[in-house]
């Protein structure tokens, strides 16, 4: 709600990463669930990015315990993602899932979620500083070791940004995070304490990545944020010249 209207709205700073990272085209889809009719919407888009939302997936999904008072949720938001993120894999359309949008895409395998990451034993704070100004609240925050062999690891590799020890180093604004790992998700990082990071789908026919930081903050001038942008793009461009050969 925005007064006491509701709205479907989208961060400016994830339509300029796909503007200006991916350089593709962005395109809100409003979460209206099953009237969106997603076969149809499926078929005329190139790729999905997931984002990020002050809201969490409400835990019945997963089966958790039910969410402390004041937890904000979006259950339209949930009757729209989960089933699209599913469709989309299915259909072969890539998929980039940040924040919410990773948790959502763990969830939408089976997975489940820790609502409160700074109250697991072994696990740190990954939350942000909301006193300090944004720069800070989205500045680097801890480092991720990439798992060998990934496609985040190979990103890394190509750009030039991955260090000798295998890990690059990004922001933290979460709460919330996964405990147990979806059906065909693989690891691609993880935090220092253990936490999953990053994954992908397995079974996927094209790119489908999640990460739980926010490569979309300034993201040109992150030299693995426009790496990883580039990459959704050009599997959305590829997936385009597909869907358009077989008409």
């Amino acid at each position: 709600m925005l007064g006491l209207h509701p709205f479907h709205v989208v961060g400016d700073k994830y339509a300029r990463a796909v503007l200006d990272g991916a350089d593709g085209l962005p395109l809100l889809i409003p979460a209206l669930a099953e009237e969106l009719g997603m076969d149809e919407l499926l078929s005329r888009l190139d790729g999905l990015m997931f984002t990020g939302s002050p809201s969490n997936v409400e835990p019945h999904h997963y089966a958790g315990r039910p969410s402390d008072p004041g937890t904000l949720h979006d259950p339209a938001r949930d009757a729209t993602t989960l089933p699209l993120i599913r469709k989309a894999v299915a259909a072969g359309v890539p998929v980039l899932g940040i924040c919410r949008g990773f948790q959502e895409m763990n969830v939408a395998f089976g997975g489940t979620l820790h609502q409160k990451v700074h109250e697991v034993e072994g696990r740190t704070d990954h939350r942000e500083d909301t006193t300090q100004e944004l720069d800070v609240q989205y500045g680097p925050a801890h480092e991720v070791i990439l798992e060998p062999g990934g496609m985040l690891h190979r990103l890394a590799a190509e750009g030039q940004v991955l260090a000798a020890t295998g890990r690059i180093t990004v922001n933290s604004l979460h709460s919330q995070g996964i405990d147990r790992l979806g059906e065909g998700l693989a690891v691609e990082a993880r935090a220092p304490d253990g936490l999953v990071e990053a994954f992908r789908i397995q079974r996927a026919q094209s790119f489908a990545v999640a990460v739980q930081w926010h490569p979309e903050w300034k993201v040109l001038s992150n030299p693995f944020s426009r790496a990883l942008f580039a990459a959704f793009g050009t599997a959305a461009r590829e997936y385009m010249q597909t869907r358009r050969a077989g008409r």
